[in-house]
């Protein structure tokens, strides 16, 4: 294996499937989950998934990873938009970080979601695209990590 890609969701995603399929999809967290660890095995990578309704228990799994992972998909969910916390733990994540979001933020009709405090210590931001915005995500990193970017 190429290393460990972290994959980590904030609260709420694991109610995805049930909450607002509008704005976040039908799969459920274990399908999402499920085909990133089929695609990242296909990349040469192993995934290490974590989800928690918990912000501290987030901020310690990013710290856990920080320097084991090659590399982190964090979709942060509603901390996104304020939790400087999770900002401050990114900040000392070695490899590269992707920021993702099922929904499209910018887009989004509450003003507080289209804010994001953690972008800044994200290498790519994807928003909008689903389940395809995690593959894109990991598709990157993977080309980033071998060298490809």
């Amino acid at each position: 294996m190429a290393g460990i890609i972290a994959l980590l969701n904030g609260c709420n995603l694991n109610m995805l499937g049930e909450r607002d399929p509008e704005h976040y999809g039908t799969l459920t967290l274990a399908q999402l989950t499920e085909k990133v660890v089929e695609r990242a095995g296909g990349l040469g990578f192993s995934v290490a998934a974590f989800q928690t309704n918990h912000e501290g228990e987030l901020v310690e799994k990013i710290q856990e990873l920080r320097l084991s992972a090659a590399g982190m998909i964090i979709n942060p969910g509603a901390w996104t938009h304020y939790s400087y916390a999770i900002h401050d733990a990114l900040e000392l994540v070695e490899g590269p970080v992707v920021e993702v979001h099922l929904s499209d933020i910018a887009h989004r009709p509450e003003a507080w979601r289209r804010v994001s405090v953690i972008s800044d210590v994200a290498a790519l931001i994807i928003s909008g695209k689903g389940l395809d915005g995690y593959l894109e995500a990991l598709d990157w990193l993977a080309a980033r990590l071998s060298g490809g970017q």
